[in-house]
C-alpha cells in the first residue's frame, strides 16, 4: 500500500481493534510472526501480511449477503388471492456486515396490472360546499365506470366532516344547537356541526354510495378553516370500520374549498391533549374524541397514512392549491389536484391523480438502525443509473424498475446484537425485510486457550497474543505485577501519564520493543524517536540538506533553519556591479529579496521604475554606440552591458505602455531612448540616431502671443457679459408681458379708476311769476 499505512499506524492491540480501523486491514494470528527484537504490527494490509510470511493465519472477514425469500414479480393483480400478488422482489434479505465494508443488493419493483383499488371519498360538508354536494349525488355510478377501465376490482366508500363542535370553531349557543344556520338569510336551514362521520364502508355496490350522498345535508361552522385532518386520520386508522383490504391499493380522496386546522389550533378551544393517533369512532360511526383531542400534526398524518399504505389525494379549489401543494412535500405519498368550485371535474380529477400515483415508485425505509448507512441508486425506464435517487417517475402500468441498495455498518454494536429494517415502496403493501448481523469478532478469538504455556501459564493465548491474567505483564505474561511489576511499567514510560513506549511499541517487562514503520526507523528507549517526523520543505525531509534525528533536522554545512532550507552562502546575491542585490534588496538564505518597489531579477538588477535606471542604460548606449562615457573601456562595457540589445531608429515610438522613455542632454540637444525588459532577462534599448534639437522662440513672438491672448480673453469675457445681460432682459420682458395678459379688469371697468367729471342732483322749489317749480340743477 502506498502512502500512510492506516492499519499499522492505528496501533491495534487486538484482532477486533484491527478490524475496526479499516475494512482492508487484516490480522495475523501466527504465533512466531514477530521477533523479540523487532515487533512487526500484526494489523496490516492483507498483501503486506502475506509478504511477511503470515499465509494461512490471517483474519480478514468481509461483509456478505444472502437472499432468504425471493418470489418472482406478478404481472396481474386481480383474479388471484392477495398472497399471490408480488410487486417487490426479493422479499427478505440477510446481511452480515463488517464495519466500513459496504455491500449491496438489487431490489425490483413493478406496478402490476389490474390491481384492486379501494377508494374512500371524504367530503367537506360545510355550508360553502352545498353546490358541490348537488353535483356528486350520482358520482358513484360515473366514478365506478371510469375506474373499472383501470381495474376490474373497485370498491367505494364515503365519509364527511365539518369541524369540532366547540367554540370558537362552531356555533355553540343554545339557539344554534339544532340549526346553526338560523338567521342566515342565504341558507336558513342546515344540520348541526360535527367533526367526522363515517357514512359508508368500502363496497362494490356503488348505488349505496349514491343513496348515502343524496341523504347528506350541509352544516355551518364559525371560522374559515375546517377540521379535515381529524377526518383523514380517522379514515386511515379505523381500518376495520372503513373496510380497507390488505390486497388493494388504498386511495383517500379529500375534497374541500378551504384551509385545514392543524396541530395546536385546538388550544383556541381549550384542547391541550395531543392527538394519540388511535381510532375513535363510536357505535354511530362518529368521531367521539373531537372535543377532547387536538388536531393531528402533519408528521402524525404522514406516519399513519404510510403505515396503512394509503395514497392521499387533495382535491382543493385553485385559491388553496399552493398550500396543499406544500403539504404534499411534508406528507409522503400524497398528491394534489385543482377542484372546480362546483366539483364538476371530480371524476377526471380522481382518474388523473390515480394515474399519477401509479406512474411513480418511491422507496421508503422503516426502522433503520442508527449505525447503518444506506445509499440508493435508481435505474428507471430509460436504463440510466441515478445515484442518490430512490424514486422513478413517468412509468406505465406493468413497468419494472430496479434500485441498488448499498449498506454499510458504521460501528460494532454490543456482542450478539442483530438489527432489522424494512424497505417499502410508498403506498404499497409489499415490503422487503432486511435482517442485519455484525462481523466484529475474529475467528481466532473462539480458539482462545486459557492458562496457555505460551503465556507462561499466566494468561490466555488468542490470535497470536497473550492476554495476561490480573497481576502479570509482558508479551508472554512472564512478569509479575506489584512493586517490580509497577517498575516494569514505569521503565516503558517516558514520563508519568504518557503511553507505554510512546504508543509505538510494546513493553516487554522492562524494555520497549519498537514497531517497524514503512516510513523509516523508530528508536529510542521509549520508542520516542524516529528519522521521518522532521520538518519538510516542498515535501522533502529537511529540504534534502540535513538529517532527521529524533524529530529535529541536523543541517549540513552551509544551511540553517528548522527545515534546513536556508543557505548561508551570499555569492548568488552579488550583482554585476559588485553590489549586494544591486542595492535594492537584502540577501536572505542565499537569495535576494527585493525591497525597492518595482525591482526584480535574481540580484534585483531589473527595476524599470527605480530612480537612476536611465543613467545606467545611458552608460551602455554611450559606450556601445559612441565609445564614450564612463564605461568607454571595451572590456568594462562588454561586462556591464552584455544583456543590453541596442537598436537605433529615426523616429522613436513611445506607444508601448511597458517601455520606459528616457532622455539626457547632449550639446544643447536631447538624446531620447526607450528601454524594455524582456522575459529572457535582457533589455531592449531603442535609441534615436541623432539627438533631437530645437531652436529657441524669439522675444517678439512671445510678446505678440501674450498680447493676443489677453485681447482674445477680453473679447470672450465681453461676449459672455453681453449674452447674460440679453438673456436677463428678455426674461424680464417676458415676465412683464405675462403679468399684463393676466390682468383681471379692463381700464374702463377698473374699480380703482375715477372719472374726472362728477354729477350731483339738487332738489329745489322756487316761485316765478307766482308759479311754483320743482326740479334739479346740474
Amino acid at each position: 500500500a502506498e502512502g500512510l499505512n492506516l492499519c499499522t499506524s492505528g496501533s491495534a492491540t487486538s484482532c477486533e481493534e484491527c478490524l475496526l480501523i479499516h475494512p482492508k486491514c487484516a490480522w495475523c494470528s501466527k504465533e512466531d510472526f514477530s521477533s523479540t527484537k523487532s515487533i512487526t504490527s500484526r494489523c496490516d494490509f492483507l498483501q503486506n501480511l502475506l509478504a511477511n510470511g503470515c499465509a494461512g493465519a490471517i483474519e480478514s472477514p468481509s461483509s456478505s449477503i444472502s437472499v432468504v425469500k425471493n418470489v418472482p414479480l406478478s404481472s396481474k393483480g386481480s383474479g388471484q388471492t392477495h398472497l399471490d400478488v408480488t410487486q417487490i422482489t426479493p422479499q427478505k434479505v440477510a446481511l452480515n456486515l463488517r464495519p466500513g465494508d459496504r455491500t449491496s443488493f438489487r431490489v425490483q419493483v413493478r406496478q402490476v396490472e389490474d390491481y384492486p383499488v379501494d377508494l374512500y371519498y371524504l367530503m367537506d360538508l360545510s355550508l360553502s360546499m352545498n353546490d358541490d354536494l348537488d353535483n356528486i349525488r350520482s358520482l358513484g355510478t360515473k366514478l365506478a365506470e371510469e375506474m373499472r377501465k383501470l381495474t376490474s376490482n373497485f370498491r367505494l366508500g364515503f365519509g364527511s366532516f365539518v369541524d369540532k363542535n366547540i367554540s370558537p370553531f362552531s356555533y355553540t349557543a343554545p339557539r344554534y344547537q339544532n340549526n346553526p344556520c338560523i338567521g342566515y338569510k342565504l341558507f336558513p336551514s342546515c344540520v348541526p356541526s360535527f367533526g367526522f362521520r363515517h357514512l359508508l364502508s368500502l363496497t362494490d355496490k356503488v348505488d349505496r354510495f349514491n343513496e348515502e350522498v343524496r341523504k347528506q345535508k350541509v352544516s355551518r361552522n364559525r371560522d374559515a378553516p375546517e377540521g379535515g385532518f381529524d377526518a383523514i386520520l380517522q379514515a386511515a386508522v379505523c381500518k376495520e370500520k372503513i373496510g380497507w383490504r390488505k390486497e388493494a391499493s388504498h386511495l383517500l380522496v379529500f375534497t374541500t374549498d378551504d384551509v385545514p386546522h392543524i396541530a395546536l389550533d385546538g388550544k383556541l378551544g381549550g384542547l391541550v391533549q395531543p392527538h394519540d393517533g388511535q381510532c375513535h369512532l363510536n357505535e354511530a360511526n362518529e368521531y367521539s374524541a373531537s372535543s377532547q383531542l387536538d388536531y393531528p400534526s402533519l408528521a402524525l398524518l404522514g406516519e399513519k397514512l404510510a403505515e396503512n399504505n394509503i395514497h392521499l389525494i387533495f382535491a382543493v379549489t385553485k385559491s388553496h392549491y399552493m398550500l396543499y401543494k406544500n403539504f404534499t412535500t411534508l406528507i409522503p405519498g400524497t398528491t394534489v389536484e385543482i377542484l372546480h368550485k362546483d366539483s364538476k371535474n371530480i371524476i377526471e380529477l380522481i382518474v388523473k391523480a390515480y394515474n399519477s400515483i401509479r406512474s411513480k415508485v418511491e422507496l421508503t425505509v422503516w426502522d433503520s438502525p442508527e449505525d447503518i448507512g444506506l445509499t440508493f441508486t435508481a435505474t428507471c425506464q430509460d436504463g440510466l443509473s441515478y445515484p442518490g435517487l430512490r424514486k422513478c417517475g413517468d412509468l406505465k402500468i406493468g413497468d419494472t424498475v430496479s434500485f441498488e441498495v448499498a449498506v454499510e455498518a458504521r460501528s460494532c454494536p454490543a456482542e450478539d446484537t442483530s438489527h432489522s429494517f424494512t424497505i417499502k415502496p410508498a403506498g404499497f403493501r409489499d415490503t422487503l425485510e432486511v435482517a442485519v448481523t455484525y462481523s466484529c469478532l475474529c475467528g481466532c478469538t473462539g480458539q482462545a486457550a486459557p492458562a496457555s504455556g505460551k503465556c507462561s501459564g499466566n494468561g490466555t493465548y488468542a490470535c497470536g497474543l497473550c492476554q495476561c491474567q490480573p497481576g502479570y505483564l509482558g508479551a508472554r505474561c512472564e512478569c509479575q505485577e506489584g512493586a517490580s511489576g509497577d517498575l516494569h511499567q514505569a521503565l516503558c514510560r517516558e514520563a508519568e501519564g504518557k503511553p507505554l513506549c510512546s504508543g509505538r511499541g510494546e513493553c516487554s517487562c522492562n524494555q520497549c520493543l519498537c514497531y517497524e514503520s514503512e516510513f523509516g526507523n523508530i528508536y529510542g528507549p521509549f520508542c520516542e524517536c524516529d528519522d521521518f517526523s522532521c520538518a519538510r520543505y516542498k515535501g522533502v525531509l529537511c529540504s534534502g540538506h540535513g538529517e532527521c534525528h529524533c524529530g529535529e533536522c541536523k543541517c549540513h554545512a552551509g544551511y540553517i533553519g528548522d527545515n534546513c532550507n536556508c543557505s548561508t552562502e551570499m555569492d548568488g546575491c552579488v550583482s554585476r556591479d559588485g553590489q549586494m542585490c544591486s542595492g535594492r534588496g537584502a540577501c536572505v538564505c542565499g537569495r535576494c529579496q527585493c525591497t525597492e518597489p518595482g525591482a526584480f531579477g535574481d540580484t534585483c538588477e531589473k527595476c524599470p521604475t527605480c530612480p537612476g535606471v536611465c543613467s545606467t542604460k545611458r552608460d551602455c548606449i554611450e559606450c556601445k554606440l559612441f565609445n564614450s562615457g564612463r564605461l568607454a573601456d571595451n572590456q568594462t562595457c562588454q561586462k556591464h552591458c552584455k544583456d543590453e540589445i541596442i537598436t537605433t531608429v529615426d523616429v522613436l515610438e513611445t506607444d508601448d505602455p511597458n517601455a520606459i522613455l528616457c532622455a539626457y542632454p547632449v550639446n544643447n540637444c536631447v538624446m531620447k531612448f526607450t528601454y524594455l525588459e524582456l522575459p529572457s532577462g535582457k533589455s531592449n534599448l531603442t535609441v534615436l540616431k541623432e539627438p533631437a534639437c530645437s531652436s529657441a522662440p524669439s522675444a517678439v513672438t512671445i510678446v505678440l502671443a501674450v498680447i493676443g491672448s489677453v485681447v482674445l480673453i477680453g473679447i470672450i469675457l465681453l461676449a459672455l457679459w453681453k449674452l447674460l445681460v440679453t438673456i436677463h432682459d428678455r426674461r424680464e420682458f417676458d415676465r412683464f408681458q405675462s403679468e399684463r395678459s393676466r390682468a383681471r379688469y379692463e381700464m374702463a371697468s377698473n374699480p380703482l379708476y375715477r372719472k374726472p367729471i362728477s354729477t350731483h342732483n339738487v332738489e329745489f322749489t322756487f316761485n316765478k311769476l307766482n308759479k311754483s317749480y320743482n326740479g334739479t340743477v346740474d
